[in-house]
């Protein structure tokens, strides 16, 4: 069969490693806090987690990915809270509650199935491998270095605070991308799908399995290339194989 080289950009954070599961785990343990701390003034563990996922959202769309956004966020929610109820304010309180946001960017690095299996095999099929990803810098490439990704993904390594429909087009030019054979494969409809939509290039989404209301959004743009949902990372060489396989004998 015929090849032709693929540009392909993966998303990390739930796309190649878990990562909402350790922050919905800390978000559990905040909310268990607030509900004991506050216990007599009736909250419940729900109103607590909305208030929390309102605050973390605001921030995040006006300001980017940054590590001090989500310990922040249980502070202000705390705040909001003593505020409201007119319960003490305790500086002990707060320092406790910086410390279990922060705890987040400690965990252990955990791949997602058959991470190792695939990107070996799209290298094997002679595609050029990117890892495209948001957030902080020293953070993500803690992650990186632990998961050994650098075997696959080299220096071509991009971490930014705003992963956006600008960003990626920026990106795209930069680096002299060719659209007609650059794919984006990511979780997140809003940082990934879209702006991949918008730039012209081809989107594989992979729903992740617990996901942050910052990425439920409408895919309001038109492909103008591939555009596929898969439930597992093992279906993408194949995928891609096909459609360019496709391409090929269509002449295109």
């Amino acid at each position: 069969m015929t090849k032709e080289q693929q540009t392909i950009l993966f998303d990390m954070d739930d796309t190649l490693l878990y990562c909402n599961k350790f922050f919905d785990m800390v978000i559990d343990q905040f909310a268990d806090q607030m509900e004991a701390w506050f216990h007599g003034h009736h909250l419940s563990i729900e109103e607590i987690k909305k208030k929390q996922s309102e605050i973390d959202l605001e921030r995040v769309l006006v300001s980017g990915f940054a590590p001090d956004h989500f310990p922040q966020s249980f502070v202000d929610t705390y705040e909001y809270y003593t505020d409201l109820t007119g319960r003490s304010k305790n500086d002990a309180e707060v320092k406790r509650l910086i410390e279990l946001g922060a705890s987040v960017y400690g965990h252990s690095i955990e791949p997602y199935p058959y991470m190792e299996e695939t990107l070996r095999m799209l290298q094997e099929d002679g595609h050029s491998l990117h890892l495209y990803t948001g957030g902080d810098p020293t953070v993500q490439m803690r992650k990186v270095k632990e998961a050994e990704l650098e075997r696959f993904f080299g220096n071509r390594i991009y971490v930014t605070r705003h992963k956006n429909a600008e960003y990626l087009d920026g990106l795209i030019r930069a680096n002299g991308f060719d659209r007609n054979n650059t794919w984006m494969i990511g979780n997140s409809l809003r940082t990934d799908i879209i702006p991949a939509l918008k730039a012209g290039i081809h989107a594989i989404f992979m729903p992740a399995e617990l996901e942050w209301a910052y990425n439920q959004v409408e895919v309001d743009v038109e492909p103008s290339g591939a555009y596929f949902t898969l439930s597992s990372l093992r279906y993408i060489p194949e995928t891609i194989r096909n459609y360019t396989a496709a391409k090929i004998a269509a002449g295109s």
